[in-house]
């Protein structure tokens, strides 16, 4: 039996490698280019959100504050005749990335934490195939299945979701790897 604190290797150095393969599919290679658009009249979208007063958060366009007001006739008319939007408004005060990094890091390093209890409880034996196993499905499931639900529900892209969950994949196999290869 391993407690969690013998895995401080696997958990490192599988934090880096997801941080650093992240960093690599996102700026080097083709297939989240296409994930976003720009709206047609982009200047005067940004414009007319500042003039409103629009504040970082969650936004879903038109909007019901519950069911009775999505089932008045005044709201059904403002879906049919659209757009409907779901929208996420950031606060950016510089054009610096590294907050966003820092918590990307941070996610990535609590995941791999989380692995090595599922491998500590799931992969006992330390067989190989059950540490990768255990530890390859709990990792593609943290880093791929939220998206899922994003796209179900807020009509986010299919082709981001599968390349997400691809992302995923690759996250899940070079953890299940690193920790079957420092596994002590």
């Amino acid at each position: 039996m391993h407690s969690i604190t013998a895995l401080w290797l696997p958990i490192i150095v599988s934090t880096l490698a997801v941080f650093v393969l992240s960093s690599v599919i996102n700026m080097a290679l083709p297939w989240h280019k296409g994930d976003f658009r720009a709206p047609p009249g982009e200047d005067a979208i940004l414009d007319a959100l500042r003039n409103a007063g629009v504040q970082p958060g969650d936004y879903m366009v038109p909007y019901a504050s519950g069911m009775e007001d999505m089932r008045s006739e005044a709201h059904k008319q403002k879906v049919l005749r659209g757009p409907v939007v779901v929208m996420s408004v950031m606060q950016r005060k510089s054009l610096s990335i590294a907050p966003m990094l820092g918590g990307w890091f941070i996610y990535v390093l609590v995941i791999s934490i989380l692995a090595a209890c599922m491998a500590v409880v799931g992969a006992a034996s330390g067989e190989s195939h059950t540490i990768f196993h255990v530890v390859g499905l709990f990792t593609w499931a943290a880093y791929a299945a939220a998206v899922w639900p994003l796209k179900i529900w807020y009509g986010r892209s299919t082709r981001g979701a599968l390349t997400t969950t691809l992302d995923g994949l690759i996250y899940a196999v070079a953890t299940g790897l690193i920790f079957v290869w420092l596994w002590r």
